[in-house]
């Protein structure tokens, strides 16, 4: 909190001194931002990297004639003001979290602060009343535009369309490993392990509250091993593969939600609802399963098909007559 206030100030009960700190402040963050952006993609997508280094420079070429135009009104002294003292001014959002979200969602989320800034700079010019104000606001937002129009320069100098397909193939292989592959194992071993032991609770008694709990616990169980597996089993170092947390929590949930989906169903006392209902689940779980392997994987859809409807139909078969026997 700044000295001498007691909550934060609203944008337009600033004076033209803490709009122009402010200025100088968030270009200082932004600069240091777009920095820890290109240091986090060097190693795999360098030409990304080096816009974010163009683009920090001109963050700080803005904040530099910002600072010029201080001393030159107010003098050497630029008072601690920062975004998260001022309510209703643009947020940024913490680098860890946009560190998960891929190359494409990086370079979004850079876009998105220009944008962010730029109107947000028009807009509290269009409600200033102060002639001086709302001329040092349009220059904030033209500046801020300007940004836009450099990064796109920068990104037509260092992405020509073969880095750019490179980048694209590189970015998918790394989503596919790192989500997509545990999930699908995870969503298979879900759907297909789990159909033994809940079909043949529900065939050997008929009881749909026994079938749920079991259905339940297989799930949970299967999640809990399965997570805890794929984590354990490779760091992401030498394979590429990713973080293990993710891929864990990718293959767990999966597994879970897998065996859930056709223990649910008999949550409804009726059997042989609860039944029908679960085999069409079971239908749909499967269906699931090969167009994730056809979309993700390449593997033909018939190929696909015939592999998860053959290996689940033995495992339902196998569930079935052991109940009923």
């Amino acid at each position: 909190m700044i000295p001498g206030f007691s909550a934060r100030r609203r944008f337009k009960d600033l004076n033209e001194r803490e709009i122009l700190a402010l200025a100088i402040s968030a270009e200082e963050d932004d600069a240091r931002i777009y920095r820890s952006y290109a240091e986090m993609l060097r190693a795999d997508y360098p030409d990304t990297a080096a816009i974010f280094d163009g683009m920090a420079k001109e963050e700080d070429g803005h904040r530099k004639r910002l600072i010029e135009l201080y001393r030159a009104r107010f003098g050497e002294v630029i008072p601690l003001i920062r975004r998260e003292h001022v309510a209703g001014f643009y947020a940024r959002r913490p680098v860890w979290l946009v560190e998960n979200l891929g190359i494409d969602r990086i370079r979004a989320e850079a876009e998105g602060m220009e944008r962010d800034a730029e109107a947000f700079y028009l807009k509290a010019a269009q409600a200033s009343r102060d002639a001086e104000t709302r001329k040092l606001l349009g220059d904030l937002a033209a500046a801020e535009a300007g940004h836009q129009v450099r990064a796109g320069q920068l990104e037509a100098q260092h992405l020509s369309d073969d880095v750019l397909e490179k980048e694209q193939r590189k970015s998918h292989r790394q989503f596919v490993l790192t989500w997509v592959q545990p999930g699908l194992a995870g969503l298979m071993d879900g759907s297909v392990s789990t159909l033994a032991p809940i079909f043949a609770t529900a065939f050997a008694t008929q009881d749909t509250w026994t079938t749920f709990l079991v259905g339940l616990a297989a799930s949970v169980g299967a999640g809990i091993s399965m997570g805890f597996t794929e984590a354990a089993s490779d760091d992401g170092e030498l394979s590429g593969r990713g973080s293990p947390v993710k891929r864990g929590f990718a293959s767990g949930v999966m597994t879970t939600l897998g065996g859930l989906g056709h223990a649910l169903p008999y949550l409804i006392p009726d059997f042989w609802t609860a039944t029908i209902l679960a085999f069409a689940v079971v239908f749909m779980e499967l269906w699931a399963i090969a167009w994730i392997q056809n979309r993700y994987m390449e593997t033909p859809f018939l190929r696909a098909t015939f592999q998860v409807v053959l290996g689940g139909a033995l495992v339902f078969a196998a569930g079935v007559l052991i109940g009923s026997g």
